[in-house]
């Protein structure tokens, strides 16, 4: 009887302890690391001390192939410009109502007081309309009528166009231009803007704005100016002016950083990651 009752310990009592050291192991490899985080806390009187924990894998990045963005910010563009509104501070696409607020400051911003007065005062003095006359009443007639446009521009292409076709406004400046790069880039970016999703695509709310704020202006401008080849001269003339304005915005961070200004108190320290083209586009 003890020779049966031997072997059948032997039989079945045996496996049953691999059985149960498997079935421990197991559980030890699939139980959550907070088990052995919560049962820490009663060695708290020994010697032993706790591992650190491991590092976590940094999120990777997706840069658009078209227009490399940078981290690395240089001078007053940190912050919105108030005298380029349209210069981009941050990624991610603009809402409806922040392109309402772009088309707002870019109406009231110098460049937009600036440009009207010098085209007017070229007028001016070539008494172009002639209707106006060339005293200073027709210099605000010629004033006037130059802001009515670049308004106009700025609300079809900033605001109305760009909220349509989810494109974005806004200029994304270089990160360190070079002068031949500079002009590429500025007459590249009169005809190729971004989506709000950050791709490259044809700047169909700058070109297509443009054409309507010429359009509008035929409503006012005197009978001399509303022809067709008045309006295409106009429109040649917006985009000259729109590759000047370019190259300035371009180079407008770039004179902040050089100049140092950028360390004075009423400039903001770049500290943030902004977005800038890279300097090979």
């Amino acid at each position: 009887m003890k020779a049966n009752a031997l072997n059948f310990s032997r039989r079945v009592l045996h496996p049953l302890r691999h059985t149960s050291a498997f079935l421990l192991v197991v559980a030890c490899l699939i139980s959550p690391p907070r088990t052995l985080a919560q049962a820490s806390p009663a060695a708290a009187g020994s010697d032993a001390t706790s591992l650190p924990n491991a590092p976590e894998p940094k999120p990777q990045t997706t840069e658009n192939p078209t227009l490399e963005v940078t981290s690395r910010v240089v001078g007053y563009a940190t912050n919105k410009s108030i005298v380029f509104p349209d210069i981009a501070t941050r990624e991610g696409p603009l809402s409806p109502s922040e392109k309402f607020r772009l088309f707002i400051n870019e109406s009231i911003s110098p460049p937009y007081i600036i440009s009207p007065a010098m085209a007017a005062g070229f007028n001016q003095a070539k008494n172009v309309p002639a209707g106006y006359g060339q005293d200073w009443s027709g210099y605000g007639c010629r004033f006037g009528e130059e802001l009515a446009r670049a308004s106009s521009n700025a609300f079809f292409g900033s605001f109305v166009l760009p909220s349509v076709l989810h494109q974005d406004p806004r200029f994304f400046p270089q990160l360190h231009p070079s002068l031949w790069g500079s002009v590429r880039y500025s007459a590249r970016r009169i005809f190729i803007t971004r989506t709000d999703s950050g791709i490259d695509t044809f700047n169909t709310s700058g070109i297509a704005g443009t054409i309507a704020a010429e359009a509008l202006a035929n409503s006012y401008l005197p009978d001399s100016e509303r022809s067709a080849s008045k309006s295409a001269s106009r429109f040649g003339t917006d985009l000259a002016w729109r590759f000047a304005a370019n190259m300035f915005k371009n180079y407008w961070p770039t004179m902040f950083r050089d100049m140092g200004l950028n360390r004075l108190k009423v400039i903001p320290d770049p500290n943030a990651q902004q977005p800038y083209a890279s300097s090979s586009n």
